[in-house]
């Protein structure tokens, strides 16, 4: 695998990728799947699998993917935006950062007018915070894909729409746009 920048240094060791670079650091732990990785040259990773099926040969495409995605994380960032959606009641979002974890919180209230608050606990290193531009959008920042997108889908989950036609009722809190934070 290339490395696109020098700026990033990917450390592998016993199958636990370790990636730094400007914006922090990040491990990934790989030792479930059976490749090995070689370093035939400066900013070059080699993936390989020995004896494996059409299956196992699919996860050496992944196990890329995850490389590169952490690298793409400690340079630039990963950013997901949410609208919120309503028809009559306005959903009310508020966000607090929980003193004893140190992690954001989003709490929902009024969705579907009902009284049920919702709390939501992001991943460790992900932020959240009101679009300082647009009404009814939250940000999501952070390093790691997984985390962020991982809040987003946990946030767009809670506020899933039970026993009502899904096609009438469509509040709630949707991702609308992916992008990264130091857009080069």
């Amino acid at each position: 695998m290339e490395l696109t920048k020098s700026r990033v240094q990917v450390n592998i060791k016993t199958r636990v990728v370790t990636v730094e670079g400007p914006r922090g650091k990040l491990t990934k732990d790989l030792s479930h799947l059976a490749v090995s990785f070689t370093h035939p040259k400066k900013d070059l990773i080699k993936i390989e699998m020995h004896h494996g099926n059409r299956k196992n040969v699919a996860t050496l495409r992944t196990v890329r993917t995850i490389i590169h995605n952490l690298i793409v994380g400690v340079t630039k960032g990963y950013k997901y935006k949410m609208r919120y959606v309503y028809a009559h009641f306005p959903i009310n979002v508020n966000l607090e950062k929980n003193k004893e974890t140190g992690n954001w919180e989003v709490e929902i209230r009024n969705f579907i007018g009902e009284k049920i608050v919702r709390r939501v606990t992001m991943r460790p290193g992900v932020d959240v915070e009101a679009s300082k531009n647009t009404k009814d959008e939250i940000q999501l920042t952070g390093n790691s894909l997984e985390d962020v997108s991982q809040s987003a889908a946990d946030i767009q989950q809670i506020c899933r729409v039970k026993n009502k036609d899904i096609r009438k009722f469509l509040d709630g809190l949707y991702v609308s746009e992916r992008t990264n934070i130091d857009a080069e």
